[in-house]
C-alpha cells in the first residue's frame, strides 16, 4: 500500500457489501486517515455508520452512474478500492442495460473521477465472469476491464495507476451458496444444487483482501492481477457442510441457472502467455500493442504454448478433510455452529 497510511484518505465505492464491509475493518485498524464509503443505500450506510462508530468513517449517498456524486466523494483522495457493481447474473440478464449503466458507465466515471482528482492508485474489482463471459454480468465486468486499460494507456509517470483484481466468488459472500446451505441445513429443507459436478474455486473474503492490497503495492498501469485458489465441487461442498453441522437433509439437483457457467475461469491461454507467475499470485500485463496492425500480419506472433485457461476444474481440488478443514476457519460457519 501507500505510505504514510496516517496522511492517505481512502475511497470505497460499493463499500456496504460483504467485501467493502471487510475492506473497511482492515482500514481502520491500519490507521488509514480518513476511508470514504460511496454507495446508493442509505439504510445500509447507517447500520455500518453505528456498527463501527469511527470518526475516520465517512458516508456519501451516491451512485456511480453519476459522475458529480462520485466527483464529491473523490476529492482529496488518494486511494480508490472499486467494488461498486450490480453483481447478481440473473438480475444482470433481465437487465441488461442497468449493468451496462453500473458497471461499464460507472466505472467509467469511476476512472475518469480518479484521474481528473490526482488519485496515486486505483484498483478496479472485476470477476472470473469477465473471461470468456456468457452472461450480460460477466459481458459488462469484462468491459470494465477493457475500459480501465484504455484509460491507463493514456497515462503516464506520476499519474494514477489502474490496475484490476479479478476472483471468483467469495465463501461466505452475500448471494454465495454456503450460507444458503446452512440455512437449509437448519431449516430442514432439501439443499439445492444447480448441477452437482460444477466446481468453484474455494476463496474467503480475507483472501479477496489481500489480493487487492497486493495490487495496491505492485500493480503497473494496466494489470490484473489474480490469486490462486483451490476449488472443489458443488455437491462436494454441500456434503462436508451436512457432515459439520451433523445434518442428513435431502439434496435436490435443481438445474443451471440464467447465464450460469459450469466452472469458473480466472484467467484464459492467452492472458496466462503473457502474464507474470508471481507464487500466489498472477500477474497479466495488458496486450499492449497499438492500432498499427500491419507489423503482426507481416512479422507475425508465432509464440506456440501448451498453457490452457486456468480455471476451477483444472486448479488443485480439495479433498473432503482439506475442504472441511477450510470451512471451519470462516468465522460464518463458526456462528452458525454456536447458534
Amino acid at each position: 500500500m501507500a505510505e504514510n497510511k496516517a496522511e492517505n484518505i481512502v475511497l470505497v465505492t460499493g463499500g456496504t457489501g460483504s467485501f467493502g464491509k471487510t475492506m473497511v475493518s482492515k482500514l481502520l485498524a491500519e490507521g488509514y486517515k480518513e476511508i470514504r464509503i460511496l454507495s446508493r443505500d442509505e439504510a445500509k450506510q447507517e447500520e455500518m455508520r453505528i456498527a463501527y462508530g469511527r470518526p475516520e468513517l465517512k458516508f456519501y449517498i451516491g451512485d456511480v452512474r453519476d459522475r458529480a456524486a462520485v466527483d464529491k466523494a473523490m476529492k482529496g483522495v488518494d486511494l480508490v478500492f472499486h467494488a461498486a457493481a450490480l453483481k447478481q447474473v440473473p438480475s444482470c440478464e433481465f437487465f441488461p442495460m442497468e449493468a451496462v449503466k453500473t458497471n461499464i458507465i460507472g466505472s467509467q466515471n469511476v476512472i475518469d473521477s480518479a484521474v481528473d482528482a490526482g488519485v496515486k492508485s486505483l484498483v478496479c474489482l472485476s470477476t472470473d465472469k469477465a473471461v470468456m463471459p456468457v452472461n450480460a454480468m460477466g459481458m459488462s465486468k469484462a468491459m470494465m476491464e477493457k475500459v480501465a486499460q484504455a484509460s491507463s494507456r493514456q497515462l503516464g509517470e506520476g499519474d494514477t495507476v489502474i490496475s484490476c483484481v479479478r476472483y471468483g466468488n467469495v465463501m461466505c459472500s452475500r448471494g454465495s451458496v454456503i450460507p444458503l446451505f446452512i440455512k437449509q441445513i437448519k431449516e430442514g429443507k432439501p439443499l439445492t444444487l444447480t448441477e452437482p459436478s460444477m466446481t468453484r474455486f474455494m476463496l474467503s473474503l480475507n483472501d479477496a483482501i489481500e489480493l487487492v492490497h497486493f495490487a495496491f503495492e505492485n500493480a503497473n498501469q494496466g494489470d490484473i492481477f489474480i490469486k490462486k485458489a483451490p476449488a472443489c465441487t458443488v455437491r462436494l461442498l454441500a456434503e462436508v457442510l451436512q457432515e459439520i453441522f451433523n445434518a442428513d437433509n435431502d439434496i435436490r439437483v435443481i438445474g443451471m441457472r440464467h447465464g450460469e457457467k459450469l466452472y469458473e475461469t480466472l484467467a484464459s491461454a492467452e492472458e496466462l502467455r503473457r502474464s507474470e507467475d508471481m507464487g500466489d499470485y498472477y500477474r497479466v500485463t495488458y496486450d499492449d500493442r497499438d492500432l498499427n496492425y500491419a507489423k503482426y500480419f507481416t512479422e507475425g506472433d508465432v509464440q506456440e504454448s501448451a498453457v490452457e485457461d486456468y480455471h476451477s476444474h483444472n486448479t488443485y481440488q480439495l479433498i473432503k478433510n482439506e475442504l472441511k478443514d477450510l470451512l471451519l476457519t470462516l468465522p460464518e460457519v463458526q456462528a452458525a455452529l454456536e447458534h
